[in-house]
């Protein structure tokens, strides 16, 4: 495996480190707590636990040399009785001989290497025959052989004088005491973290154009400092909005009356050769103005409904059907999406549009995505539009009319309409290429 040149490990290490807050503190909390546990019973276990354990085993070692060693210099049975009987009284130590036997041929090592390398150096430095021991079989004792003449010379002795067996102790209220800081430190930073995700989701909310009750700020001062800016300013923005909304109803009322007026007066006036041109006039400045609030409004403080994808295709295609196109329509039934259901379809009713008056051919579909969201197309077989002037396309009072023949009715605001509504549900619109040979808007929205 080939190592990354030092350079590229910082971007390497950040692309795999936690993106969320959440993530992030909790990793600063947990990585030096756990560095510092590790180092804390590494330096126990170097310098204490093996440190003992080597003094204990060389002292059991000792006892063992001298009760071979008393037995080598009178092998009889009344002697070994007299060391078995010491060593037992002085050394909690059990001597047996096993006449004619001898030593095992497999060796028995317990998980921690350690003991046993610490047991075999203490044994080889103090006995000149050969030995055999195994740390495993009894958990409480050890048993020790050491070859002899006459046999082998078998000596059980207490485990705690061969290691220390209190160690586990101490690293077990070192893992208690961790785990215990840690979720106190994990029980408040999710608290911080929460309020942090709380003033997102009003963010996010109120970005899309829900009405949500306020929340109440909590966290941190400095969380709670910002969650209170963000009221205020949502307070504010909510009352620019409702101030223009009234100034628009009015500027409505105000420009509706004349127009009415001026219509009333032309139908009951003597026939003339400017009439109908009149009567067009006057309609296409009543629809101008219907889209000019439309935009301005935008239907933002209508409320999120759960609405059935399939209808809303059906419903726009029903328009287009009237507008001469040809219409197919393609959406899985039970497909659903949360969204406010007159600006929706507004928003589609204007693709759907654009798409009738510059195609004979329309199609519709809806999908679920893979991330969660939901996607609508609306493709047509027009002109469509050059890709360098797809974001020319939604610009308010934008008119293509190199490749988009103008609808004479509108005032290019229907891409910026739908793009406005896309936006306001947390999704986009975005322009392409159709299969069919024009155009495809797709509206993308979250889950």
């Amino acid at each position: 495996m080939r190592l990354l040149p030092a350079s590229l490990w910082p971007r390497f290490l950040k692309r795999r480190l936690p993106t969320s807050l959440w993530g992030r503190s909790l990793l600063i909390i947990v990585l030096p707590v756990l560095v510092m546990q590790v180092a804390v019973t590494w330096a126990f276990f170097d310098a204490h636990w093996q440190t003992v354990t080597a003094r204990l085993s060389d002292g059991l070692a000792g006892d063992i040399a001298w009760a071979v060693e008393s037995y080598a210099d009178d092998p009889t049975p009344q002697n070994l009785e007299v060391i078995a009987e010491r060593a037992e009284r002085s050394m909690s130590l059990s001597v047996d001989l096993r006449e004619g036997d001898v030593l095992p041929a497999e060796a028995r090592r317990g998980a921690i290497g350690v003991v046993d390398r610490t047991l075999e150096r203490a044994l080889a430095n103090r006995l000149d025959q050969p030995f055999w021991f195994d740390t495993t079989r009894y958990p409480a004792y050890v048993d020790i052989r050491v070859q002899q003449p006459q046999g082998v010379l078998r000596i059980i002795a207490p485990r705690e004088r061969a290691v220390a067996t209190q160690a586990h102790i101490f690293v077990l209220w070192l893992f208690v005491a961790t785990i215990l800081l840690m979720g106190v430190a994990i029980l408040f930073i999710r608290n911080q973290v929460r309020a942090i995700e709380r003033l997102a989701e009003a963010a996010e909310a109120f970005g899309r154009g829900e009405a949500r009750e306020r929340f109440k700020p909590s966290g941190a001062r400095e969380v709670r400092a910002a969650a209170q800016a963000f009221m205020d300013m949502r307070d504010r923005i909510q009352r620019h909005i409702d101030q223009r909304t009234a100034l628009l109803a009015s500027v409505s009322h105000d420009l509706r009356t004349p127009l009415t007026r001026l219509r009333l007066e032309l139908a009951l006036a003597p026939p003339f050769k400017r009439a109908a041109a009149m009567r067009g006039d006057l309609d296409e400045m009543e629809h101008m103005i219907d889209e000019y609030l439309a935009f301005a409004r935008g239907e933002a403080g209508e409320p999120a409904q759960q609405v059935s994808l399939a209808d809303l295709l059906a419903a726009a295609g029903k328009d287009a059907r009237r507008a001469g196109a040809e219409v197919e329509i393609a959406a899985p039934e039970g497909l659903t999406a949360t969204v406010r259901p007159l600006a929706f379809k507004r928003a589609l009713t204007n693709l759907v549009g654009n798409a009738a008056a510059h195609g004979d051919h329309v199609r519709l579909s809806a999908r679920p995505l893979p991330s969660g969201g939901i996607e609508v197309a609306v493709e047509d077989d027009g002109p469509g539009i050059p890709d360098e002037m797809h974001e020319e396309a939604f610009r308010p009072f934008s008119r293509l009319d190199d490749s988009r023949n103008q609808n004479r009715k509108g005032v290019g605001l229907g891409l910026a309409i739908a793009r406005d509504v896309a936006r306001g549900h947390g999704g986009d619109i975005t322009l392409g290429r159709s299969d069919l040979g024009g155009l495809r808007a797709l509206i993308r929205l979250p889950g």
